[in-house]
């Protein structure tokens, strides 16, 4: 790792390198020449400042929000698909320590590894330069407000979506019945639908039961108009 390079990714300079240094070090270093710990405390604290400043930037931002949106909201920008998103584009991978036999996994691109070493940059930041810094980097890489408003889905969630409204008259119930059939790419292929009393709503197809079961709900509410 080399701590010039990463501050400059990061666009921070840190007044204590060790800080930076314990950030980017994966657990699999653990233990090695020179290494004193991993990332992994500063994780814990990285999340709980990412979760105060997406809540405050979506609190002063969204002023017309309901709870429940801006839930949503702060999940889909704190989720490991966006912060490794963010990772990637910081070229972070290139500077976090860890074992060969993690690297030549493809640890540097994993999303799991790259998300946790951002929460612990964000917390490395936060603890050497207080929440202002820690603040001002993240709401450096995330969407405006303004931006946020206008997606009328932002978590890809169609079946939480789909329930709750199916949740506001008691006596429906939706259910899924899912199958396999098929191949993509050699890739088993699933088939789902979404039954509103035991009539079919949507229909959807994906890799997985999961992908399946939520593009089901997604034309569910298209059919709906939502």
């Amino acid at each position: 790792m080399n701590i010039t390079s990463a501050e400059e990714k990061l666009g921070y300079r840190f007044s204590n390198k060790e800080l930076l240094t314990r950030a980017l070090t994966h657990s699999s270093a653990r233990g090695g020449k020179h290494i004193k710990g991993d990332n992994e405390r500063l994780e814990f604290l990285g999340d709980s400042v990412l979760q105060l400043v997406t809540s405050k930037f979506l609190y002063m931002g969204l002023t017309d929000a309901k709870e429940g949106r801006m839930t949503k909201i702060r999940a889909t920008l704190v989720c490991e698909e966006s912060l490794a998103s963010i990772a990637k584009e910081l070229n972070l991978g290139a500077e976090i320590l860890m074992d060969k036999g993690e690297e030549q996994s493809g640890g540097r691109s994993r999303p799991s590894i790259l998300s946790d070493a951002l929460e612990a940059v964000i917390a490395a930041i936060y603890l050497d330069g207080g929440f202002s810094a820690a603040e001002a980097f993240v709401l450096k890489r995330f969407p405006s407000a303004e931006s946020l408003a206008s997606v009328k889905n932002v978590t890809g969630d169609y079946k939480t979506e789909l329930q709750e409204i199916i949740q506001q008259n008691p006596e429906e119930h939706i259910v899924y019945e899912t199958t396999v059939g098929g191949e993509a790419n050699g890739v088993p292929l699933f088939h789902s639908e979404v039954k509103l009393n035991e009539q079919t709503i949507g229909s959807g197809k994906g890799i997985s039961k999961k992908k399946a079961e939520q593009e089901a709900a997604r034309e569910a509410l298209r059919l709906m108009g939502i």
